[in-house]
C-alpha cells in the first residue's frame, strides 16, 4: 500500500569493504562507532565514518550479528549459539548458550537488543529452504527462551518508538509482521502483517526503526530500502547501488545518517562495484538509540 508517490533518496559508498556478506549494523553511540558483521567468514567490524577507518577481529565460525555489551565488549549470534567477547578488539570466546549446536542445517541470523538489555536473535535454514529455524530471546541472565519457532530465514527486528509493538521478518514470508510487546516480560503476542512485499521488489531482510515510527526495510536482491509508516503505507525509498542490500541502521551523533550494509554477487557484476560496502544517506528521519546488552 502506497500513500502517493514515495519520497526517494540515493545512498552513497562510505566504505568499500567488499563483505562477502555484510549485515546486522548496529550503531554505538558511547564510541560512534557502526559496529556490523561479515557473516560468512566470521568478522566483526567496527567502523568510525568520520575517519572512515575500519577495524575487526575474526571470531572463527560464522557469525550474523555483534551487539555491543554494558561495560565493553560484544555478544554475538554465532552459527552454533550465542557467546560474548570482552573486549572491543576480541579476545577469548565464552559460550551463554548452544542453540542448535548439533545441526549443521541452521545457523544464527540477525539480532538485536531491547530496552531491558535481552538479545533477541533467531536461526535460518542454510538452504533457505524449510521452516526449521526458530527465534529466541536470551535474558541478561543467561536465561534462553524460545520466542517463535517455524521459522525459515530469521531476519530484521526491531521495536516501536513507545516499546509495544515487534516488527519481525522471516524473509520467505516476503512481508513485516508486527507482534504487540510486553516489555517488562519481554514477551509477544498478537501476530499480523504489516506489510506485504510483492516478490518483484526484492525478498525482505533486515529493518531498522526511525523516530516517528516507520520501519526502513533492506530489500535482497532490490537495490533498494524501503520505508513503511505504522499503518503499513510505503512512503519513502532509498536507492542503494548494490542488489543485496541486507539490513540498515540510524547512527551519527545525531542518529540522522541511515547506514546500509550490502552483499557482493556471486558472479562479477560491472553494474555495482561497490557491492559488499557500506552505504549511507542522510534522509531526513531520525534513528532510535540501540540497546546494548546487558548481561
Amino acid at each position: 500500500m502506497t500513500d502517493g508517490n514515495p519520497v526517494r533518496w540515493s545512498a552513497e559508498l562510505v566504505l568499500d569493504a567488499r563483505a562477502e556478506l555484510g549485515e546486522a549494523p548496529h550503531w554505538d553511540s558511547e564510541t560512534s562507532e557502526l559496529v556490523w558483521v561479515d557473516i560468512t567468514p566470521g568478522v566483526v567490524h567496527r567502523l568510525d565514518p568520520l575517519r572512515r577507518v575500519d577495524r575487526s577481529f575474526e571470531v572463527g565460525q560464522p557469525v550474523g550479528a555483534a551487539v555491543p555489551r554494558v561495560g565493553g565488549g560484544y555478544v554475538l549470534a554465532l552459527r552454533d549459539g550465542i557467546g560474548v567477547v570482552d573486549g572491543s578488539e576480541g579476545g577469548s570466546l565464552r559460550w551463554l548458550a548452544a542453540l542448535e549446536r548439533e545441526s549443521r542445517r541452521t545457523r544464527m541470523n540477525d539480532g538485536a537488543c531491547d530496552a531491558e538489555g535481552r538479545l533477541w536473535a533467531g536461526t535460518m535454514d542454510v538452504e533457505e529452504r524449510e521452516p526449521i529455524g526458530a527465534l529466541y530471546r536470551l535474558a541478561p541472565t543467561g536465561e534462553v527462551r524460545t520466542m517463535l519457532t517455524g521459522v525459515t530465514v530469521s531476519n530484521g527486528l526491531g521495536w516501536s518508538p513507545d516499546g509495544r509493538v515487534f516488527y519481525y521478518i522471516d524473509s520467505p514470508h516476503s512481508a513485516v509482521e508486527a507482534f504487540d510487546f510486553d516489555a517488562r516480560c519481554g514477551t509477544i503476542g498478537n501476530r499480523r502483517e504489516l506489510c506485504a512485499i510483492e516478490p518483484p521488489a526484492g525478498e525482505p531482510d533486515g529493518l531498522t526503526v526511525d523516530a516517528e515510527g516507520c520501519v526502513w526495510v533492506a530489500l535482497w536482491g532490490g537495490w533498494s530500502i524501503r520505508r513503511y509508516t505504522p499503518q503499513g503505507r510505503l512512503v519513502g525509498l532509498v536507492d542503494v547501488p548494490a542488489a543485496r542490500v541486507t539490513s540498515c541502521t540510524f547512527g551519527g551523533a545525531e542518529l540522522d545518517t541511515l547506514y546500509v550494509t550490502t552483499a557482493r554477487p556471486d558472479v562479477p557484476d560491472a553494474r555495482q562495484p561497490h557491492a559488499g560496502g557500506v552505504f549511507g544517506v542522510r534522509p531526513g528521519s531520525r534513528g532510535l538509540p540501540a540497546h546494548r546488552f546487558a548481561g
